[in-house]
This record gives C-alpha cells, structure tokens and sequence, in this order.
C-alpha cells in the first residue's frame, strides 16, 4: 500500500498496491474524515473501476453516508456534480493518463473543493490504514443514481455563450477514454472525425497521454490528411486536452492558455492564473489585454485555491489543464475547446496562424533528470546562479532579462525537472545544456 497516497490523489496498481478491501475502507475513512452525508461518486472506463466503485461506496453507506450514482463520467463532470447537486464531497475513480493496470481516487470537498496531500489525504491514509473509523451508522446510507451528462452539457454550453459563424472541422482523438463522453458537450456544435471513441479500459491504441508526443502521432497525421481546423486529443478521464494546429503541428498548452485568456479578457477583465512552467508570452498577453496575471506553483489543488481566493476567472496549466470560475474553479476540457474553436471562426485565420505572434520566446520544454539527492541539485543552483531575481514558490526559479529556468523536485521519485526559456533558441540551448550539466553531474 506503500506510496499510492500522493500529492494529489490515491493511485496504484489494481491487485497489487490498491484492492477492493483498501476502497471499501478509504470510503470509511473518507467519511469519518469529512463527516459528510451527500457524496458524488463517478468513475472512469477502466475494468476495474466498478469493483472499486462497489467497495468504496460500501464503506461510505456504512458510515452512514448517502451516495449519488454518476456512473460512467469526466473528471470535470463528477466537478460539477458535486457543486451542482449541492453534495458534501465527491470522488472521482479514475488514474487518469496512467496505463490501464492503474487506479485510484481523486478526492473533493464541497464545491468541488480538491483534497491534497496537505489539506487530507494524509489524514485518510492514516484512518484507511489504522482501521480508525467513526462507528458504523445505525442507519446506512443508500445509493442512489443520476445521470449528470445532461446537465453538465447544458451548462458548459450556456457558460460558453458562444458563436461559431461558419463550421468547425476537428479531428479529436479519445484514446478509448473518458473524452468520449466529455465530447458530448461538442456534439451537433462542431463536426468531429473521432478516433478510437470505444470505451476501453486496456487502452488498446495507445496511453491517454496528451503530454507525451508519440501518443498524438494519429491524430497529427489525420488533420494533416485531410481538411481540418485543428485536432483534440483527451487524456483517459478527460480533464486534460492537447491541441494540434490544422497542419498536424503540436501547440503548446501554454500557447493555448494564452489563446483563451485573450479571448476572455475581451469579454471581461479579472484575474488569470498560469503555472511557473509557462512561458514568459502567457503574462505578458495577460496584461496587454486588461487582464491581472498572477503565478501559480504546479498541482491543481494549489491553482484552484488560489483562483477561489481570487475569483479568478480562467487559469491554466502547461500540462493541459484548462480551469473555468464557470465550472467550480475546475476543469472543463471540452469548453477549452469551443473557446479555440470560436476564436478560430470568428478571427479568419487559422489556428497556427493565431498562435504565431505568441511565440515570442524558446522553451526548452520539460527534461527530467534522475538524482541521487535532489535538495543538493537545487543547493548548487541556488549557489550558482545568483545574479537574477530568484523565488521558491515551487522548487528554484530564477529569472533574469533575457531568459529563466525552474527546476522542482518530484513528490514521488528521485527526480528533478527543469523548464527554461530564452529570448533566442541559441541561448535557451546554451544554458538548458549547463544546468544541465549541474544537475547530472556525480557527486
């Protein structure tokens, strides 16, 4: 059981590190940490998704905790069933982008409130795994089920309150995952060529990873076979989207968190999280449009405090998520995707043609590195690098005029990960290739 308790969920192999015995009492402990009544229980495709459902909501009705049945679900619809249907807490079975043998739980207050590592999960791994539970209720609590699909399509549709002045073409990729139903809302507004839109937990084409290239190698060659506005690919429960432009090329999530804060900042003006990783374009198209660009540190249990604390209006991840103040301060992949398809109409030019201009600077994109003693890495660099304005909001960032770098330690692995960018492509290479060399020499 080791380890499947993180940052950010539980998640673990099926049959090795999670069982159907631990669900049945993390739905225990679940309960007896919150204390709630009302909980929103959906799940992904995977095969083990429903025993894990039997066992987990056994061990909330136990503690007298009432259950809403949504069934086959997004991530960011079991969000808006949870602050919709006015629940105590949800959770959400899914292990998202990880292959097919995974599992786990994403966890949340009410309104959709994530639990972290921080603020819970440490709490209910200590319940699980010590049997310290409240007492079972003298009355259990029932299940009962409610399809939310509808709902959540209408109201992603009215939050949009958008136009597409002539048809959409787009290629979208479901990777045989939770996308399939997260496109619903797309439906008869957009004309989509689908690929492997099967339900399947094995993920039998390929990972429902949009972060990692290869897995996007069908997509990109569809849209540049055929006539296309861009494509989407869904990672597996469908609270992360990738795009590609209409001629096959992979688009930066920060490009396209800068795209859609453009397009919000028009309508009205707030403030706009983005992530450390993202390039210096996403502040500064932020501000040049009436908006406030505010930073956030990597983990959507962090940007979404901050964006409630805010009331922000839009964030973003480099990661590929897309946060709406409209979905409870939480994802909504598929409206991300009508914004960009309404910019791409309504503008005249062609995705790659918008994002263009963006592309100011020369990422390095993210390299991981594994080490011995991550703390030393950053000691160095800390040491090293003095003659720029440095912070520790996550791991070491420090900024000078013409280029940046981030490097963070992993929560889970002896790994470092550096992102950094530069004014031209020579000095990003020069200094990626020196810290670099920091990083993974011996010590």
């Amino acid at each position: 059981m080791a380890g499947i308790f993180k940052a950010y969920d539980i998640r673990g192999i099926y049959g090795k590190t999670l069982s159907d015995d631990l669900a049945f009492r993390i739905g225990r402990a679940f309960a007896t940490f919150l204390g709630c009544r009302k909980v929103v229980v959906g799940r992904d495709m995977r095969t083990h998704s429903k025993p894990l459902f039997d066992a987990l909501t056994r061990g909330l009705t136990m503690q007298g905790a009432n259950v809403i049945d949504v069934g086959l679900c997004s991530t960011p619809m079991s969000y808006y069933a949870n602050g919709s249907l006015g629940a105590d807490a949800s959770i959400m079975i899914t292990a998202s982008h990880n292959p097919g043998e995974w599992n786990g739980f994403k966890l949340c207050r009410a309104q959709a409130v994530p639990i972290s590592g921080l603020t819970g999960i440490a709490d209910i791994e200590r319940l699980a795994n010590g049997n310290a539970f409240a007492p079972a209720a003298a009355q259990p609590g029932r299940v009962t089920a409610y399809d939310i699909v509808p709902a959540y399509v209408a109201h992603i549709r009215k939050s949009a309150g958008l136009k597409l002045p002539r048809p959409v073409h787009i290629a979208v990729d479901f990777a045989n995952a939770m996308g399939i139903y997260e496109a619903r809302v797309l439906e008869g507004l957009v004309d989509m060529t689908r690929l492997f839109d099967t339900l399947d937990g094995t993920f039998p084409n390929h990972e429902a990873n949009p972060l990692k290239l290869e897995t996007l190698a069908t997509l990109c060659q569809t849209v540049k076979s055929g006539r296309f506005d861009f494509g989407v690919a869904f990672d597996g429960d469908a609270d992360r989207a990738g795009f590609v432009d209409e001629t096959g090329a992979v688009v930066p999530m920060d490009m396209i968190i800068a795209l859609i804060a453009r397009s919000l900042l028009q309508r009205q003006k707030g403030v706009i999280y983005y992530d450390l990783r993202s390039s210096w374009t996403v502040k500064e198209v932020i501000a040049e449009n009436g908006g406030t660009p505010m930073m956030s540190r990597v983990g959507h249990a962090f940007i979404k405090q901050q964006m409630r604390e805010s009331n922000a209006i839009f964030a973003g991840e480099l990661s590929g998520h897309y946060y709406f103040r409209a979905n409870y301060f939480t994802e909504s992949s598929s409206l991300a995707v009508l914004y960009v398809a309404s910019i791409v109409t309504q503008s005249g030019q062609t995705l790659s043609q918008l994002i263009k201009p963006f592309q100011r600077y020369f990422a390095s994109g993210e390299i991981n590195s594994e080490v011995a003693d991550p703390q030393a890495v950053l000691a160095q660099l800390r040491a090293t690098y003095t003659g720029g304005r440095a912070f520790e909001l996550d791991g070491l960032s420090v900024e000078y005029t013409d280029w940046w770098f981030n490097v963070r330690c992993s929560n889970t692995e002896p790994l470092v990960r550096l992102n950094l960018e530069a004014t031209t492509a020579a000095a990003m290479q020069r200094r990626r290739d020196e810290i670099l060399a920091i990083i993974r020499k011996k010590r």
